[in-house]
């Protein structure tokens, strides 16, 4: 049991607003650990809404949790560019771009720091020299900074959309016009917390695409964003009845999905482009079709897998 003296500045609070303040940890957590008859109150078990008193003694039993970080590396993930400031890796698919209470798979971060990349330490700890995310399922090019003047210069061209992101999707049919803009915000689908959606309320989204090859049944598309909301390029081609292929929690064909042999969606981040943040000159990457991406490109162009 970890104890703790409830000072006269937060006298009057709640219980988990209070246990938040003195141990760190998120108010959801604690109100978990209440919940669970994990904390005492003066001796006695409280409620969440329970008022503490000047000099209450809290006691809690804090849960014993692995860091986020762990430094485990990654097959197949390869470096673009790497100099002091920044490093451009080649993400596979199935990677998270940083560890997180949601996913217990390898990521990013953990294998730069496995390699032995020294990274900033600027930002959360779970996220240090993270500027810009690429789906678990999204393969890709994605920068990483080294420094702390790569890190606050990325975030600022990220945040104030400078940065050339282009990706390639494979999506189902033919869309009209074969090239447009999908405008519409973007939001957590309230039925499924993992899943997002077009909602009224969401935040703004925009997303610009254009039909480079049309196929029996599918079409290449290329797509440039104007924001980075979560699964973007995802929901807005699911908006307009094109999905990625492969992509079934977004709408795709399951049994085309198995025919292709996709067990994500078919989406890559082909090319990643920004000033220096160090020398100032504009500087631009790409990265190729992943093999299960490739492969599935070349089964679609030879007529076969689709319905």
């Amino acid at each position: 049991m970890n104890t703790y003296l409830v000072p006269d500045g937060l006298a009057g609070g709640r219980v988990d607003a209070t246990l938040a303040t003195m141990t760190g940890l998120s108010r959801a957590k604690c109100a978990e650990l209440v919940e669970r008859g994990d904390v005492l109150l003066d001796g006695a078990r409280p409620k969440n809404s329970t008022k503490v008193g000047p000099g209450s003694v809290l006691e809690v039993e804090l849960p014993v949790e692995e860091p986020l970080v762990r430094e485990t590396p990654v097959a197949g993930m390869g470096v673009i560019f790497e100099d002091e400031d920044i490093i451009v890796v080649d993400k596979p698919a199935g990677v998270a771009a940083h560890a997180s209470q949601n996913f217990e798979g390898p990521n990013v971060l953990g294998a730069l720091l496995a390699s032995g990349v020294r990274l900033t330490t600027s930002g959360p700890q779970e996220r240090q020299g993270i500027v810009h995310r690429l789906d678990v399922g999204t393969s890709g090019a994605m920068v990483v900074a080294k420094s702390e003047r790569a890190y606050s210069g990325l975030k600022h061209a990220f945040r104030e959309r400078t940065v050339t992101k282009v990706y390639h999707a494979l999506i189902q049919g033919h869309p009209d016009p074969m090239s447009g803009t999908v405008e519409a915000p973007i939001g957590r689908d309230m039925r499924h917390q993992w899943k997002m959606g077009v909602r009224a309320d969401g935040k703004h989204a925009i997303t610009h695409y254009d039909v480079i090859e049309a196929m029996p049944g599918a079409s290449l598309v290329e797509v440039h964003l104007e924001t980075g909301r979560t699964h973007q390029i995802r929901v807005h081609m699911s908006a307009i009845k094109h999905p990625c292929l492969g992509d079934v929690m977004y709408g795709a064909d399951p049994v085309q999905a198995e025919r292709l042999g996709l067990e994500r969606q078919w989406l890559h981040a082909v090319k990643l482009g920004f000033e220096h943040p160090t020398t100032g000159h504009y500087i631009e990457f790409e990265s190729p079709y992943a093999e299960d991406l490739a492969r599935a490109l070349t089964t679609v162009r030879e007529g076969y897998g689709l319905p």
